[in-house]
């Protein structure tokens, strides 16, 4: 436990308190605009038209229209962002799950109306407007990618149905999980002393360097989830449910190939990058096998995984963190360490684990250029990976500020760009200055990321696969929701675990299964984790180049897909060499690590 005191994240910024005026009146505000941009639509007809003629006053409709809409949107996510704050760091906090609660029904009714316009667009030819716009050519990409979502939409009344019911649907479900799992306390014995424990700080208890600390926490965590395991099975059999029949109303043939077009891939590139991943699991167990060695096990379990190894001088404490993330952003770029430095000057942080706050780590913008960071600290090299992690979106947001909301729909398979070579940074500096002890430390939390990346991330790819063409049945009790699970976790850790010693109940722990518009939440973070290291390559062979080019990638990478950015660095990511190149960096790292391992088994036995 760090014994320096954490900070909490300053939301002043936007305004002094949830319970002032100020926010009153700004809430005020942006129902008036979001009711101003609806009479705005309706006294334009935006809405489906098959017939639309793309004449002088269509082209500045669609100017008036869309400047107003990216008006409206720019502020809703302001709003929304800020009550998140509260919520997020507070599930318990009953006026902001009240003005939460006002904020997505406020959401809800921008969201019908960017379905009118997203069905207005849809019968617009496109080319001629790019050509006869400005403001068209700026949202170039996002117009052609509206053009194709206009092609899987229901009628005008069951999209509006669609998202009312999403409110007392898929989104309450999602909040169920929220609520519960950050509000389930569990009883931990250490030391012969049972105490009850939010399930955030028993999940830290799996870095613990005792064994039997981390056995303790993994079954009392286990049975913790097992009181909840109804309503969270409740909730992932209705969410599913849901994603599945409105993906089959609106024409596409599974929700995965939904996923994939919001993400800005195709399955070419997904093929690609799962073959290659698959090909490295022999790798990864070489890894796993050799941790267990390490542990004093015949075989891994799974309370192993995050088990620390090797001697890291450093403690981590926060305040080190923060000098080391400055020391080494500023080896990449002044403007890299400075935006760092407003972070931590300005309390952009909230990095205490507490009773009532979400787990995990995520970073949101808030206003303007500004992002706020959530984190649960631990003192750890892992703790300040993830810090540089999490600033790694933050400055990705930076660069996307002077970009409009619908050029800034970044999607999840580039959203992890810049916070995987943020993270890539440190992690390096790390290694550069540390003796061998240290090195097997580093690399082996470095490989414990990649591993959850690569080998966990595909297990959970192929539950949710697996999940959603079950759904399509009937609903799935928690013993059959636990074997698909398990059956996941087989077919990827493999020998490289225990099986004894799985994780049956993963799929409550992980909120990204909880998003009802957000199907497949995982594999991207596998892309993100290759796409940057295959960028940061290219930084280590020609830095100047680079450099040059990489802040122009992050503020376009709304406004392309995701092969044609790859294509400015003379990537193809649609076959599976540059997934395999990637690979082949964390290979590297596994064959050191398996070396060093055994230099340090050989020591110990003479």
């Amino acid at each position: 436990m760090t014994t320096q005191t954490l900070p909490h994240w300053d939301l002043s910024v936007v305004y002094p308190s949830l319970d002032s005026p100020e926010f009153a009146e700004g809430f005020q505000r942006i129902k008036q605009q979001v009711s101003d941009l609806k009479s705005l639509f309706d006294q334009a007809a935006i809405q489906r038209s098959e017939t639309q003629v793309l004449d002088s006053a269509t082209i500045a409709t669609f100017e008036t229209v869309t400047k107003a809409f990216n008006q409206t949107q720019d502020a809703m996510m302001t709003n929304f962002s800020y009550v998140m704050g509260f919520v997020a760091t507070d599930t318990r906090d009953t006026l902001a799950q009240a003005r939460f609660s006002e904020m997505q029904q406020l959401g809800m009714q921008l969201q019908q109306l960017g379905l009118r316009w997203v069905a207005w667009i849809g019968g617009l030819d496109i080319e001629q407007l790019i050509a006869q716009s400005s403001l068209a050519a700026e949202h170039a990409f996002i117009l052609h990618k509206t053009k194709q979502e206009a092609l899987h939409l229901m009628s005008p009344a069951e999209e509006v149905l669609a998202v009312e019911l999403n409110l007392s649907g898929g989104s309450a479900w999602s909040k169920l999980h929220t609520v519960v799992s950050s509000q389930l306390s569990v009883p931990v014995t250490l030391d012969g002393e049972t105490k009850h424990m939010p399930m955030s700080m028993v999940r830290n208890l799996a870095f613990d360097p005792n064994r039997e600390v981390r056995r303790s926490a993994y079954e009392a965590e286990l049975a913790g989830w097992k009181t909840v395991e109804t309503p969270m099975a409740a909730a992932i059999n209705s969410i599913k449910g849901q994603v599945n029949t409105l993906a089959g109303h609106r024409g596409w043939a599974t929700a995965l190939d939904e996923a994939l077009a919001d993400n800005n891939i195709d399955r070419q590139t997904l093929d690609a990058m799962l073959t290659a991943a698959r090909e490295t699991f022999p790798d990864f167990r070489r890894y796993l096998q050799a941790k267990a060695r390490l542990v004093g096990s015949e075989r891994l379990a799974w309370f192993d995984l995050f088990a620390p190894i090797g001697s890291d001088v450093s403690t981590w404490e926060y305040a080190e963190s923060e000098a080391f993330i400055l020391e080494h952003f500023g080896s990449y770029s002044q403007r890299l360490r400075d935006y760092a430095a407003r972070a931590f000057d300005e309390n952009w942080i909230d990095a205490e684990p507490r009773a009532g706050k979400r787990d995990g780590a995520f970073c949101m913008r808030l206003v303007g250029d500004q992002s706020r960071i959530l984190s649960n600290y631990k003192p750890s090299f892992a703790g300040m990976r993830t810090l540089a992690h999490e600033l790694g979106h933050g400055y990705h947001n930076l660069n996307l500020a002077e970009t409009t909301p619908l050029q800034r729909q970044i999607p999840m398979t580039l959203a992890e760009t810049a916070s995987i070579f943020c993270e890539t940074i440190v992690r390096n500096a790390a290694l550069a200055k540390a003796d061998a002890a240290t090195q097997l430390a580093i690399i082996e939390s470095s490989l414990q990321n990649s591993c959850q990346l690569v080998v966990d991330i595909s297990s959970r790819f192929i539950f949710e696969q697996s999940l959603f063409e079950a759904r399509q049945a009937r609903e799935l009790s928690v013993q059959e929701i636990n074997q698909l699970m398990l059956k996941a976790q087989a077919e990827t850790y493999g020998d490289g675990l225990d099986e004894q010693y799985y994780h049956p109940y993963m799929w409550a722990v992980k909120g990204h299964y909880y998003s009802p518009e957000r199907s497949f939440y995982n594999y991207p973070y596998m892309f993100g984790l290759l796409f940057g290291l295959g960028l940061y390559a290219q930084y280590v062979a020609s830095p100047d180049e680079f450099r040059a080019k990489y802040d122009d990638l992050l503020a376009a990478s709304g406004k392309h897909d995701a092969a044609t950015l790859a294509e400015r660095f003379g990537i193809d990511i649609r076959t599976p060499d540059f997934w395999r190149a990637s690979l082949a960096i964390i290979k590297a790292d596994i064959d050191r690590f398996v070396e060093l391992s055994e230099q340090l088994l050989d020591t110990a036995a003479h």
